[in-house]
């Protein structure tokens, strides 16, 4: 393929199907849609996409961006029917996500039948996470029936914005790097010499951080106790945990411009959703140092990360012991002088701190090219 091939990036999330067609590595065409129904239904859908990508023109390579890879794949694969069965075998890591990717695979297959597809994984990034990272202290005959791990997610995300990270320091080499991913969902990973060493999601992306609807860790014993004291079924366990907690279950909003603009003025659930998401995620960031003995560069992207200045400054101002420090006028900055990425480390601070763009759409696309280009 040549260098400004032109690729479909097809991006399902649970509620939205965003596609975008990359050249070189900007946006020529793009569509947001709703996500796409299953295999029995969706056909409004499925027009909707049919029309959405004939409206782009000619593109030479489709790149889906897939949740879980389970296993199985740990790095990006050329999609044929064999892989189609295995991804839809993993269903059951990702009950939530991966029924919507894959639909939107087979509604994408279906207007560019003779067209190369490519699936790009959230977990393949984090294949390279170390044992000591990834296995939990459970029975090894649950461990090995069932591949209980630490899988991590946002790997597209980690992966592109870790690598930008190490251009604009000038180095990858032993370069420790801490990615904060924070939107809705919300993770980070510990990137060493650009490999993922940790990261905070685990067997699913309930783990981890606070986030919008999200618990992120909660003890365990916490979720028996309710099964057991309180007579809750496993169905409303999970629902509550995964669209009712959060910051929404803190604050009564997982938008985190409106628990931030309550909490200025005073009201006291806000405040303590802003200070327990501020919290975690400090403690989350120390977490990823301790794994790569320090730390160079920390990053924020995603749509918090990216832009909510006070986030960034409230969570740099407990990180000193780390050299982070972030300096104000850089850190509020506005979009107009600021530029997609930009530095906004203190003077001093032996940490560099940057904000940079979430582009999955172009490590897809960089995913892409190069496993056509082995073919």
């Amino acid at each position: 393929m040549g260098e400004l091939a032109r690729v479909l990036v097809v991006n399902a999330g649970s509620s939205s199907l965003k596609l975008r067609v990359l050249g070189d590595e900007e946006v020529s065409a793009a569509a947001d849609l709703p996500a796409v129904g299953d295999a029995l239904g969706g056909g409004a859908d499925r027009d909707a996409v049919k029309a959405a990508i004939e409206s782009f023109g000619p593109v030479d390579a489709v790149g889906h961006r897939i949740v879980h890879g389970g296993t199985l794949y740990a790095e990006p694969v050329l999609v044929t029917g064999s892989v189609r069965q295995r991804l839809e075998s993993l269903t059951d890591l990702a009950p939530l996500h991966q029924p919507k990717s894959l639909a939107a695979l087979d509604a994408v297959s279906a207007v560019l039948p003779g067209t190369p597809a490519v699936a790009c994984f959230d977990t393949a990034f984090h294949a390279t996470i170390p044992a000591a990272a990834a296995t939990f202290a459970l029975p090894a005959e649950w461990r090995s029936r069932w591949t209980l791990r630490r899988y991590g997610f946002h790997g597209l995300s980690h992966s592109y914005v870790s690598r930008r990270a190490a251009e604009l320091a000038g180095t990858a080499a032993g370069l420790r790097v801490v990615t904060c991913h924070l939107g809705a969902g919300a993770s980070l990973a510990a990137v060493h010499s650009g490999r993922s060493v940790d990261t905070t999601m685990g067997f699913t992306p309930l783990d981890g951080l606070v986030m919008a609807t999200r618990s992120g860790s909660v003890d365990p014993g916490l979720v028996l106790w309710l099964e057991e004291h309180a007579h809750m079924p496993p169905r409303e366990l999970a629902a509550t945990l995964e669209s009712r907690s959060g910051l929404t279950g803190l604050a009564g909003t997982g938008d985190m411009r409106e628990v931030l603009a309550r909490a200025a003025a005073g009201d006291e659930r806000a405040v303590l959703g802003r200070d327990v998401y501020l919290h975690r995620l400090r403690s989350a960031i120390a977490a990823m140092a301790a794994a790569m003995n320090g730390v160079d560069v920390l990053v924020f992207t995603g749509g918090v990360g990216e832009n909510s200045p006070e986030i960034r400054y409230r969570a740099a101002a407990g990180l000193g012991f780390l050299g982070v420090g972030v300096d104000e006028s850089r850190n509020a900055a506005g979009e107009d002088t600021r530029g997609d990425d930009w530095e906004i480390t203190a003077a001093g601070a032996r940490t560099r701190t940057f904000v940079i763009a979430a582009r999955e759409d172009r490590q897809i696309t960089a995913e892409v090219r190069a496993v056509l280009s082995r073919r």
